[in-house]
């Protein structure tokens, strides 16, 4: 087993009811908020009670995946602030994240921005962040990257840098309850990607295989329960599933089914819980014809068989047919045409989430694993 280092937010509250706690602890980083939100009034009670405790707040609405555009004008609005707070899904984590780089940092955004950019480290620390997830899918409240969309570029690229981990993540799955059952199920199924990828990939370790191995068989249960009610059991598993998530990705590596959800997502507006979860049976399935030893990838697709009740034979057509009797579409359903798939495949092959799949795969291996999704 080979040296790693273990990488993650600064502190961590998990469980029902920490959210409680969100207000008097982002105080303590500093009484000038700037608060990033969906479009939704569910953020109203952590406003007041940010005000409540006596802070100064301003509030940035996220509408959508941020982009360069979006995160210019956040990053304009939240001079003076702080600390940076999110409360909300991925999207909207993955912008306060941005925000709280790129306001006290002296050069542009993209300057600092990978494969688009000049991938420059930042040149201050950032702002104190506080990610506080609404949805159980990401894991980007304890990663050090914030993912941004170029429409010019027609790309989704990452701002990196280590002093980029949240100052404090709260995790509190009453938050996630009631979520739309579309929403659940594409937030799900990444969430469950992130936990398969990176006990599979190259870069695995002790650390992050003890969060994955148990996780993985926890989250396809709960997933599947989540589909048929609500459940605040099931919530709280996957909450835990999407924390687990997002700490091994950052601490070992993603796959081909990152790899080509990321360009992807680029390309055309869709999802990026839905694109994963479409890919997700076929990457495995192209992995496991690939790869030297496979010892791992059987083991997940065991799994799978065991949450689904069927055959280890039929365990990801099953997961296929599943995903989509539960409404999650395909590629072209999502609105992908050949021109994306051929432009995926090209993009992927720079992708850094490609750099730790277990098995080497060409274009053309990826261009069948696209069109069977």
């Amino acid at each position: 087993m080979s040296a790693f280092a273990f990488l993650t937010a600064t502190e961590i509250l998990f469980g029902r009811g920490q959210s409680g706690q969100a207000a008097a602890r982002i105080k303590a980083l500093g009484q000038r908020v700037f608060l990033l939100h969906g479009t939704s009034t569910r953020a109203d009670w952590l406003a007041e009670a940010l005000l409540a405790q006596g802070c100064h707040v301003s509030r940035f609405v996220v509408r959508g995946e941020p982009d360069i555009a979006m995160i210019e004008a956040a990053t304009l609005a939240a001079k003076g602030a702080q600390v940076v707070a999110s409360l909300g899904g991925g999207a909207v984590i993955d912008a306060g994240k941005a925000v709280a780089a790129m306001v006290p940092a002296t050069r542009p955004l993209m300057d600092h921005l990978e494969v688009i950019g000049k991938s420059l480290p930042l040149d201050h620390p950032p702002l104190p962040f506080v990610a506080i997830p609404t949805t159980a899918g990401t894991g980007a409240e304890v990663t050090r990257n914030a993912v941004i969309g170029s429409p010019e570029h027609s790309r989704k690229v990452s701002l990196r840098d280590k002093r980029m981990l949240p100052a404090l993540a709260i995790i509190d799955p009453a938050l996630s309850d009631h979520t739309p059952k579309s929403v659940t199920l594409a937030s799900g199924l990444d969430a469950i990607t992130q936990v398969i990828e990176p006990y599979i990939c190259t870069r695995a370790n002790r650390l992050t295989d003890a969060l994955c191995r148990d996780a993985i068989p926890l989250g396809l249960r709960a997933l599947r329960q989540l589909m048929v009610n609500e459940d605040a059991q099931a919530r709280d598993d996957m909450a835990w599933v999407s924390l687990c998530g997002g700490l091994a990705l950052a601490n070992a590596g993603l796959g081909v089914i990152h790899g080509l959800a990321g360009p992807l997502g680029g390309l055309h507006p869709a999802p990026h819980g839905a694109i994963c979860g479409a890919l997700l049976p076929h990457g495995l399935a192209m992995n496991a014809a690939r790869v030297q030893d496979d010892t791992r990838i059987r083991q997940v697709i065991g799994w799978i068989a065991e949450a689904f009740e069927t055959p280890y034979e039929n365990a990801l057509t099953r997961l296929a047919h599943w995903s989509r009797q539960q409404g999650l579409p395909s590629l072209a359903q999502m609105g992908f045409t050949p021109q994306h798939l051929r432009q995926a495949c090209e993009a992927a092959a720079v992708s850094s989430s490609m750099q730790a799949n277990p098995a080497r795969l060409g274009p053309c291996d990826l261009a069948i694993l696209m069109a069977t999704a």
